[in-house]
């Protein structure tokens, strides 16, 4: 049977509205189920139906799924545990204000403690049909009151019991019941099954109801990826918590490439970057920005020489790296990488391989499998990396294939750069559709670099940080150019990076 977790079934109804399917409709359609799976099973007109729902979207399921049975003649008991005024999603206080003023066909009674059960207690005895709208897969440990009472009310009756999604108490990744857990006769979830309800006796019948989430919502990058990998601040954070982020890169022939990463990756929301570029561009890179920490290695070009500095960094700094912006492919640089390589796989720190670096590990190109690295190649360097020729960008399906079998050989997640950008770890793959020709210009792949390694430093994994990062990087671009035409430069888009990812932090 075929799952999707909790966290990506709130990033596909995130993209379903990206791509023109509000989550409304969504929501709509999922209470519309309920009444066609109660219809299936057990008679409507007439019947006692009571509704368990909390403020989440689980509740404003059950809220919809009230409305449609009221309008076929069932006699509805809406029990909302909680305050009306934290009714939590756009949604749901739609659906909610809509029962508001179905004065004569719906009884709402508001739980705000559990005293107020005894109000309900006749109700739930006398109920043909119990539906659990209450928290769905918006568990978190315990299970707190009065939603512990609530609970032992409804699985005390013996009414039939549908429960929406997941039934309370569930965890829908692992299954685990951490306290206790409502117990169905049938289960009905969306979309697809989630983890934790396959082969458990506490959600009775699975019935998984399409509710017209596009496919593409699953394939195609958007700001449910985005909103998936945005850290919420406490009060109480200090520097680190967000993320340091190591770049090793730069050389005689370059020195902005390591400078656009680290850049990137502060604008992105990252503490702390520190560069490390050879002595002999170190004070350019330092005259950049007075936001970038620069710690020069000896020589030109990196060589092993660079080696305890990097190592101190790698071993006791770091939470994040980039390897590669700039890096050249002098000799002494082919012979030292490996061994910078192999020191952060043995703290097992998330890597990002861009530039010449992918060209170094093309050598060896299973260095790095089973870690937690994303490499970034554009078509030459997937080449380079691979030996195989990517399928031209027409056969969008060949490519993504192409990309999917890659990673996994490799045990990596690959970011092919391209019109569409690539994203696989082997596992799943999706593509990312943002971004525009004024991109071509240089400079902006290292910017993709640091907005990743900015994720992957606040430990999200290698994917779910690639296909955001791509995103992000995208739509700055697609910003930059709206406001300059086809004239940027990538610290235009470094600029822009704050902008658009504040649009998606809720």
């Amino acid at each position: 049977m075929e799952t999707i977790s909790a966290e990506d079934m709130k990033i596909a109804d995130e993209n379903s509205e990206y791509l023109g399917v509000p989550r409304s409709l969504l929501m709509e359609n999922a209470g519309r189920g309920i009444l066609e799976n109660i219809i299936k099973r057990k008679k409507v007109t007439d019947s006692n139906i009571v509704i368990f729902s909390g403020t989440g979207n689980n509740g404003g399921d059950g809220f919809v799924a009230a409305r449609h049975l009221a309008s076929v003649g069932a006699k509805v008991h809406l029990i909302l545990i909680g305050d009306p005024a934290k009714i939590r999603t756009p949604e749901s206080r739609q659906n909610w204000k809509a029962l508001e003023k179905m004065e004569l066909t719906i009884e709402k009674i508001l739980i705000s403690d559990t005293s107020d059960f005894e109000k309900i207690q006749n109700i739930v005895k006398n109920a043909d049909v119990l539906i659990d709208a209450m928290l769905g897969t918006g568990i978190t440990g315990r299970i707190r009151e009065p939603f512990s009472t609530a609970i032992d009310l409804f699985n005390t009756s013996e009414a039939f019991k549908i429960a929406i999604d997941v039934p309370t108490g569930l965890d829908p990744e692992s299954g685990q019941i951490q306290d206790k857990v409502v117990k169905a006769d049938v289960t009905v979830t969306f979309h697809k099954a989630k983890p934790g309800l396959i082969d458990k006796d506490c959600t009775g019948e699975l019935e998984i109801w399409p509710i017209g989430i596009p496919p593409e919502a699953e394939i195609i990058a958007g700001p449910g990826d985005v909103k998936s990998v945005v850290k919420r601040r406490d009060p109480y954070s200090h520097k680190g918590d967000f993320g340091k982020v190591l770049v090793i890169g730069g050389s005689k022939y370059y020195s902005g490439a390591p400078a656009l990463a680290a850049l990137a990756a502060l604008r992105t929301g990252v503490d702390l970057v520190i560069v490390t570029p050879p002595a002999k561009i170190a004070q350019v890179i330092r005259g950049y920005s007075p936001d970038l920490i620069v710690r020069e290695l000896p020589g030109e070009v990196l060589n092993k020489e660079a080696l305890p500095i990097l190592r101190n960094l790698i071993q006791d700094w770091a939470t994040g790296i980039v390897v590669g912006p700039g890096l050249g492919l002098d000799e002494e640089t082919r012979e030292t990488l490996p061994k910078i390589f192999q020191l952060i796989k043995e703290k097992d720190l998330p890597l990002l391989v861009d530039a010449d670096a992918l060209k170094i590990l093309a050598n060896e190109r299973k260095t790095l499998y089973g870690t937690k690295t994303v490499l970034t190649p554009h078509q030459g360097e997937f080449l380079q990396l691979t030996g195989e020729k990517l399928p031209p960008p027409s056969k969008l399906k060949d490519r993504m294939k192409m990309v999917e079998d890659w990673a996994k050989e490799l045990g990596v997640t690959i970011l092919l750069k391209a019109h569409e950008d690539i994203i696989s770890d082997g596992k799943r793959t999706k593509i990312n559709t943002t971004g525009n020709p004024g991109m071509s210009v240089g400079g902006t792949g290292d910017v993709l670099s640091g907005i990743c390694a900015a994720f992957l430093s606040q430990g999200y994994k290698p994917c779910r940080a690639a296909v955001a990062a791509a995103f992000i990087n995208g739509i700055a671009g697609d910003l930059a150019v709206e406001k300059k035409g086809f004239h940027i430069t990538a610290t235009d888009l470094i600029t822009l990076i704050p902008e658009t990812i504040k649009v998606y932090e809720s």
